[in-house]
């Protein structure tokens, strides 16, 4: 299986970086007016957007490479949080459009989003 490209750095990210832990929760309303709630997974729902500044052309390269292998979001790969070194082995990416700016040398943008998968 895949895993999300490193930097030349050795690391995943550059900071800032953002991740969101989500719940989903779901509540229902019964005629008499009691509620009952319900998660819908198990486990919280991981998504890390991922920002990426001062790329060279290979760093770019490598993950443009990267986005069409995983054909957008159609694909999986493992992914490990940079904060708490755990590794999601099913992820995927939120997007198929992957904007990439070169704005001179070493000077490459873009931005991922990479969010854990439920089956």
């Amino acid at each position: 299986m895949a895993a999300f490209p490193t930097l030349k750095t050795g690391v995943i990210v550059q900071y800032p970086s953002t991740a969101t832990i989500r719940f989903f929760n779901h509540s229902l309303r019964f005629v008499d007016g009691a509620e009952q709630y319900y998660r819908g997974y198990r486990a919280p729902l991981h998504e890390w957007l991922i920002r990426l500044n001062l790329l060279d052309e290979s760093e770019m390269k490598a993950i443009e490479q990267f986005c069409a292998d995983q054909q957008g979001q159609f694909g999986s790969f493992s992914f490990t949080d940079p904060k708490s070194n755990v590794n999601y082995p099913d992820c995927s990416l939120v997007i198929d459009d992957l904007a990439l700016s070169f704005d001179g040398e070493r000077r490459g943008k873009t931005t991922v989003i990479v969010r854990e998968n439920r089956t």
